[in-house]
């Protein structure tokens, strides 16, 4: 069955913070939209998958060892799988992260995936 999804009503729907919630799957990829505020998550990297950040309200900061890239929205910055990074929100943001399935876990989530 078909499905159209609006980004910014799915993730208006979600009422908490942090906690990522699926929107679609594709290809062996999930969807999940998360609202985020005041978050600075650990350094990590994911070995096995690339990662998509699109900001769909707010914005972010990307951190990298080679700095940091200031991601606003209508923006998407793609993480290379084996590149450490950690994303800095300061004000509340509204995202849709794209990975590969079993990518996001409670190590790389701030301990707040929800399925």
């Amino acid at each position: 069955m078909l499905e159209k999804i609006n980004l910014k009503d799915a993730a208006h729907a979600v009422d908490s913070l942090y906690e990522y919630h699926k929107v679609g799957r594709l290809n062996g990829h999930v969807l999940s939209v998360v609202n985020v505020e005041n978050r600075t998550l650990d350094f990590h990297v994911h070995e096995a998958s690339d990662e998509l950040f699109y900001v769909i309200e707010g914005s972010f900061q990307l951190e990298t060892g080679e700095g940091s890239i200031p991601v606003s929205a209508g923006e998407f910055i793609i993480v290379p799988k084996g590149k450490w990074h950690r994303p800095v929100v300061k004000e509340l943001g509204r995202f849709l992260l794209i990975e590969l399935e079993g990518t996001l876990n409670k190590e790389n989530s701030g301990d707040s995936r929800k399925n």
